[in-house]
């Protein structure tokens, strides 16, 4: 059982949409199911998905624990980048969850992937991750690799492991970033006020990041980064640590944005590593999604940007 108590920033969203934001491992459709269902409810009594939460509102979420062996394979379209007998390279979009969790069994990445490829995945990462080597948050879009056999899967993890792959991001952040470059070498934890949060600690894990500006606006900076290191939420800690949170980001910051958007701006845009048979150096880019191009050409047309 999950609970949740609605805070002051956090009043008006409808019941479905808070509990997305609260908790980014429950996807839309599971939440509609599990209001349907009586799993959901508000101070003890069930809500339609439209009703709109309160201050002090206590919301708790009865989730079922999935069962490895129920992995669906669902007829989702993806966005296949590259594909060869190894491995399967995608542009995933932002809302799509890349495994199932609790409270959200179906409609993720592993759903469609199984529906695309069948059998021929990976089993390392068990039934409900066939062939997911690393993951993306559920509102970081862009490319993802997924291993079609378990060689190709253990040979992409140790290149992630040992640091000799490379990942580039662009995130759109609030404030303007005075540096032109830097790197955030923070460690990070989970949080000990908020368990589905991750924070800054001494104790944490080694956790490095190097920035860079693409462009700065009025309000905002626009950025490339790179990790060292894969620790869940990293690129969204360090930036909330540094003042500088990604627009969206309702879980590392509470302002509001002039465009509405909920969940955070950041995209995995470009990855390179070595192929596992082959051993060339392999490099794919994903786009920025659409919404993130218009709300850039709306910068550029009421913003001063500089670079």
């Amino acid at each position: 059982m999950k609970q949740y108590t609605v805070q002051e920033n956090e009043q008006n969203f409808r019941l479905d949409k808070i509990i997305t934001i609260l908790d980014d491992t429950i996807s839309r459709t599971a939440v509609k199911r599990l209001i349907e269902e009586n799993k959901i409810t508000v101070n003890g009594k069930k809500e339609k998905p439209s009703y709109e939460v309160k201050i002090g509102d206590l919301i708790q979420i009865e989730q079922d624990i999935p069962k490895e062996s129920h992995l669906i394979a669902q007829d989702i379209p993806i966005d296949v980048i590259y594909e060869d007998e190894d491995i399967l390279v995608i542009n995933k979009p932002k809302g799509m969850v890349v495994h199932p969790g609790n409270g959200n069994e179906d409609g993720t990445l592993a759903n469609a992937v199984m529906g695309l490829c069948g059998s021929t995945l990976s089993g390392i990462g068990g039934e409900i991750r066939p062939g997911i080597i690393h993951r993306l948050d559920k509102d970081t879009s862009g490319v993802i690799v997924v291993a079609k056999n378990d060689n190709a899967h253990i040979n992409i993890s140790n290149q992630i492991k040992n640091r000799e792959t490379s990942k580039k991001y662009i995130a759109l952040v609030r404030g303007i970033i005075k540096e032109d470059e830097a790197t955030i070498n923070m460690p990070i934890g989970r949080s000990k006020t908020d368990r589905k949060k991750m924070a800054v600690r001494k104790d944490g894990k080694e956790a490095i990041t190097h920035f860079k500006v693409l462009k700065r606006y009025d309000k905002y900076t626009l950025l490339e980064l790179k990790i060292d290191t894969g620790r869940t939420h990293q690129i969204r800690v360090h930036m909330a640590e540094i003042g500088h949170p990604v627009i969206g980001d309702y879980i590392y910051s509470n302002g509001k944005n002039e465009f509405n958007v909920i969940g955070q701006m950041l995209h995995s845009e470009k990855i390179e590593f070595v192929h596992p048979t082959t051993k060339k150096k392999l490099e794919f880019v994903a786009p920025l999604p659409e919404y993130f191009e218009k709300i850039l050409e709306v910068l550029d047309k009421t913003n001063s940007g500089t670079i």
